[in-house]
């Protein structure tokens, strides 16, 4: 089927921790079938995905897979997020273009984890 091009990865219930469990920066795509937007976002996702191969990018159909939408609270889709070292570094609903995407790739690969990890504490902290 167009749009599910090999280099993105399903993701299901079963292999959700398997996959995304590991280090590394991972993107995911929350979609379904009958979303608009979703359909436009999944070409510049695969692009995106084609361009960065050391990277995983993980499909949600939330259709397929509720459990796994109603654990990260989709509220919308399109959903990105991206998860660095086993935390969510960016999570927004909407389909972006192509260079808001690139420029997002770019950050998250940047992004000092140990700093992340920080502000994380000091912000549980001061709840």
């Amino acid at each position: 089927m167009a749009g599910n091009g090999a280099h993105t990865v399903e993701l299901t219930k079963e292999n959700f921790d398997e996959k995304v469990g590991n280090d590394g920066l991972i993107l995911l795509d929350f979609w379904a079938s009958w979303c608009g937007p979703c359909r436009q976002f999944g070409p510049v996702y695969e692009r995106a995905a084609e361009g960065n191969p050391d990277l995983m990018f993980g499909k949600v159909d939330t259709e397929a897979q509720p459990e796994l939408a109603a654990a990260f609270e989709i509220r919308s889709i399109p959903t990105l997020m991206i998860v660095r070292d086993g935390v969510v570094v960016y999570s927004q609903p909407g389909a972006l273009p192509e260079a808001a995407l690139d420029d997002l790739i770019g950050q998250a690969r940047a992004l000092d984890m140990d700093e992340v990890r920080r502000e994380i504490a000091a912000a549980k902290a001061a709840n």
